[in-house]
């Protein structure tokens, strides 16, 4: 299905806005991970995995106007002609694969091939919950993969 230059544009604008707004909640959960550790009697008794999401930008593509002045200082206006969403592109050099922890359809984590995915698995459904609470039953975040 072909999108209308508006109705593509609008869609990316909130899928981009969805990146900003899992990255600030993501912080929110390990500000929190940080704050209980340092409350802690001593360290958790395993390692707290380092997630983050991929960087992404809107990028919009102008074309120039058939009619705009030409020559050194005249400014060309052109009109917006595409809008992409554009991701940054991780390399795995331990090739382990990409694995679908968290589906957006249910909260509760899929049985993963190995235990180290498992464990991370186990993981992000602790950050949903701390992304629960902390917001008062507002927001987590879901379909975590990897």
């Amino acid at each position: 299905m072909h999108l209308s230059l508006h109705e593509e544009s609008t869609t990316l604008y909130h899928e981009a806005n969805v990146f900003f707004w899992a990255k600030g909640i993501l912080k929110m959960t390990y500000d929190y991970i940080n704050h209980s550790i340092t409350d802690a009697a001593g360290p958790p008794p395993f390692q707290i995995p380092c997630i983050r999401f991929v960087d992404a930008a809107l990028i919009l593509a102008y074309s120039d106007r058939p009619n705009a002045p030409q020559g050194p200082g005249a400014l060309k206006h052109g009109r917006v002609s595409t809008v992409y969403l554009a991701e940054e592109l991780i390399e795995d050099p331990t090739d382990n694969g990409f694995f679908k922890y968290i589906h957006n359809g249910n909260p509760v984590p899929r049985k993963q091939p190995n235990e180290a995915a498992n464990e991370m698995a186990q993981f992000l459904s602790f950050t949903q919950h701390v992304q629960y609470a902390k917001t008062s039953g507002q927001v987590y975040i879901s379909d975590y993969q990897g």
